[in-house]
């Protein structure tokens, strides 16, 4: 019987012949190794000291999963049925091994080892480990809570600042520019509280720096917590993760940066290591704010412009400086002051319609001014920038950051959960990260400027799922391609300068 319609049959190989998909997944392996990640897996993840998977096996296949586009912990059986990726990974984790230490590898299995990635009941387990039951007895029903992690979860932390300094060791900044921003993350898992939009979430809070392409620091939290929640000790928990050699660090946040423990936090230098912290932070555009806004003459408003190409194109938006000191810190004299701008953007109310009434309520601030409709947005910084300029680079964080957010929730594994405990999807979080870290190296120090801004879909249809035969030959394990695929040349480049990169001192 036919089995379909085109000229065209399926059977199974009868042999093994080492096939695999994922060809160009194991150069992440190899970058992760160079950079000393799977060391510093091992060093700081105890979950696993004696018996069965290690940590370093676990969060390996876990970090490949999400480059590999698998979206759940099921999605292992996929990377186990690989027989040639599989190959490489029994191969890659005895790489350097002395002969004591393949033998204490192998004495964690009662039985022989069969397979070459953990199954995925084993991972729930793993991750299981990292929720912490204590901190779910303190939880108050309708208040904001942020369970305390546990010292498994803790160890994600030091791995990040491990990896941080690894990179900057290799690609030194001395400004950190740090995008804090949290996202939702739509759940349906029965313990996903419901955020300010009305549906099950959680929401993560992230910190970005922006010069070297890196999450820094990502709390995991529930969906009804606020984004400015607790916002100044995430933030200083960022700053310590920050590796040596960093000599200004400035933050960009939106309006839920806008706490004034956060503010005088950064003006007055409070941090031992940075000192004074320049910041441009939305502002709430309150009645009092607004009252401001309307005493500015007209004749301050300045014009935006936007440039195409080497023109500068005038936009319909206008800034300008606003005399203003919130309520909050009007009756301290110790108190930094701040400068305050506000930007307007012209827009157009709807008409109503003869019998239709129409609804006058805008998702965003909005004044009369002049007989004409304004959007209003506010701004509050402690630096001494031309307004102008602020403001663009205070708009480099909303794309930037929105982009980020996609990845980790449609492109890596950060949009689904495996449990409804909160630690084990906070691990899994954190692994997602890790992921999400390791690609973006990959592309700005190994791959070159022309993969610099491509999204994991083109990479991995491009180089990650390079259909490859697996093969040993004179005690080497080798991954040839076809002879027509024009990456050859390509992947031996990024194998050098990931070489190049290992050399460095971390």
């Amino acid at each position: 019987m036919a089995q379909g319609i085109l000229p065209i049959n399926y059977e199974i190989e009868k042999k093994n012949v080492g096939i695999t998909s994922l060809g160009g997944l194991p150069l992440y392996l190899e970058l992760g190794q160079g950079l000393g990640l799977i060391d510093s897996i091992e060093k700081h993840l105890k979950v696993r000291p004696t018996q069965g998977w290690t940590d370093r096996q676990v969060v390996l296949s876990l970090l490949l999963l999400n480059l590999a586009g698998g979206e759940s912990v099921n999605d292992l059986k996929i990377l186990e049925s690989d027989e040639g990726f599989c190959q490489i990974l029994s191969k890659v984790e005895l790489h350097g091994l002395r002969r004591k230490e393949r033998r204490e590898l192998e004495r964690r299995w009662r039985k022989e080892k069969r397979r070459s990635v953990p199954s995925p009941s084993s991972v729930f387990r793993y991750l299981s480990s990292f929720h912490n039951l204590d901190a779910e007895e303190l939880r108050v029903g309708g208040k904001a809570f942020i369970p305390r992690a546990n010292s498994h979860l803790n160890g994600f932390y030091e791995i990040m600042k491990d990896f941080l300094s690894s990179v900057q060791s290799r690609h030194y900044c001395s400004t950190a520019t740090l995008d804090m921003d949290a996202t939702l993350v739509e759940s349906q898992k029965f313990s996903a509280l419901y955020c300010y939009k009305g549906f099950p979430s959680y929401q993560p809070l992230n910190t970005w720096w922006a010069e070297q392409g890196l999450i820094v620091h990502s709390e995991f939290r529930d969906g009804n917590v606020p984004a400015g929640y607790d916002q100044l000790r995430v933030f200083q928990e960022a700053l310590n993760a920050l590796p040596d050699g960093i000599e200004k660090v400035r933050l960009r946040s939106d309006t839920a940066g806008y706490q004034h423990n956060l503010l005088r936090y950064c003006s007055m230098g409070e941090n031992k290591r940075f000192g004074k912290i320049e910041f441009a932070i939305g502002s709430n555009v309150t009645a009092e704010f607004k009252k401001a806004v309307a005493e500015v003459p007209e004749s301050e408003w300045k014009s935006i412009y936007k440039t195409e190409g080497k023109v500068r194109i005038e936009t319909d938006t206008q800034w300008a400086e606003v005399c203003f000191v919130p309520n909050a810190i009007s009756s301290s004299k110790k108190h930094p002051s701040y400068r305050y701008l506000a930007k307007r953007s012209k827009f157009h109310k709807q008409q109503s319609l003869p019998g239709i009434a129409v609804q006058q309520s805008f998702p965003f601030p909005t004044m009369e001014m002049q007989a004409k409709d304004y959007k209003i947005f506010g701004l509050v910084t402690n630096m001494d920038w031309e307004g102008e300029k602020l403001i663009h680079w205070h708009h480099q964080r909303c794309g930037k950051s929105e982009e980020v957010h996609s990845i980790m929730k449609e492109d890596l594994a950060g949009g689904k959960f495996p449990s409804s405990d909160f630690g084990e999807n906070a691990a899994w979080w954190a692994i997602m990260i890790l992921a999400l870290n390791l690609n973006s190296v990959m592309k700005n120090l190994a791959m070159g400027k022309s993969w610099a801004t491509k999204r994991m879909k083109a990479i991995r249809f491009s180089l990650i799922h390079l259909p490859a035969k697996v093969f040993v030959r004179s005690r080497s394990l080798w991954i040839r391609i076809s002879k027509s695929n024009p990456l050859f040349d390509f992947i031996v480049q990024v194998r050098r300068k990931i070489a190049a990169l290992a050399m460095v001192p971390g």
